[in-house]
């Protein structure tokens, strides 16, 4: 199906994609249809867009990837809403915020989002621990991530480095075979 939004356009969304909070988010309980998008930069932040409402998107993030050591606990009546038995079949996501000064940049850790991958339906849960923070600074654990980070395609580089090789290896033999052949023809001339 098409979506409409007004920061990504027209967007093709496969119904196997929506996901459904049947209680909204927090300050937005009216919207309840949403889906991940992925802007594709190096950023690791996605939107969670509403279908509901064009104009409405949050920056989500996985908390683990700018803090390692969080974890959600979540109650059994908290998990029983989800159809969760645990929280292996789930995505955990932290709404962002974001203001003009990017170092200022906190996600909410105390009110996750948690998805059932296989249900698709999911819910903001505000967690009992009193140590997680609504806005927990984060941008420089971000941004050692991402510095941190190595992609495994080493493979793809090196054959890609080794092709082009062979490739200049290639056009340097033409070259002096041409050069031999307009040096042989020069000759007899």
């Amino acid at each position: 199906m098409k979506i409409k939004t007004t920061r990504f356009g027209e967007l093709e969304v496969d119904k196997k994609d929506v996901i459904e909070f049947s209680e909204g988010l927090l300050g937005f309980e009216n919207l309840k249809k949403f889906f991940i998008v992925d802007p594709g930069d190096q950023t690791l932040i996605l939107w969670l867009q509403s279908i509901d409402d064009a104009g409405t998107a949050f920056p989500v993030i996985e908390p683990k990837i700018f803090q390692p050591n969080y974890s959600v606990k979540l109650l059994p009546v908290e998990l029983n809403s989800l159809q969760l038995e645990n929280l292996s079949n789930a995505s955990v996501y932290a709404i962002l915020t974001i203001p003009q000064n990017v170092t200022e940049m906190s996600a909410n850790l105390k009110a996750p989002i948690i998805i059932n991958n296989k249900t698709k339906s999911a819910r903001q849960i505000v967690l009992q621990d009193s140590k997680l923070e609504v806005r927990h600074k984060m941008y420089m654990d971000l941004k050692k991530y991402i510095v941190s980070y190595t992609s495994d395609d080493s493979k793809r580089t090196n054959v890609k480095e080794q092709a082009v090789a062979e490739a200049s290896a290639t056009t340097n033999a033409t070259v002096k075979t041409n050069n031999n052949k307009t040096n042989a023809q020069d000759q007899e001339a």
